[in-house]
């Protein structure tokens, strides 16, 4: 019995120190991650793209301007958009270009 009781609490450990290494690396990740406005294929947004959306997949348009995909930080601004003022994604919701 004891070795059984043993052999669970081993594994129970084991399970606990994964599940903490997992969380610890995806909010890493995730510091190196940045939000970017206005580059999303239609209906490939990462989440709640405004009014009339739930969350991802639902924006209606290619680079909709309230729609936002998660970018490796420092490269949004860099990123291509062809309704975005600037001609590139933003750190932002904007008004798209007419």
């Amino acid at each position: 019995m004891t070795t059984k009781l043993s052999a669970a609490a081993l594994l129970l450990a084991l399970g606990s120190t994964l599940s903490l290494t997992a969380l610890t690396t995806t909010a890493h990740a995730a510091d190196d991650m940045q939000k970017c406005f206005g580059i999303a294929e239609a209906g490939k947004n990462d989440c709640a793209a405004g009014a009339g959306t739930s969350c991802a997949g639902t924006s209606k348009t290619k680079d909709q301007a309230n729609a936002w995909k998660l970018v490796p930080a420092g490269t949004c601004l860099k990123t291509p958009s062809t309704t975005s003022p600037t001609g590139f994604g933003q750190e932002a919701a904007f008004t798209a270009k007419s």
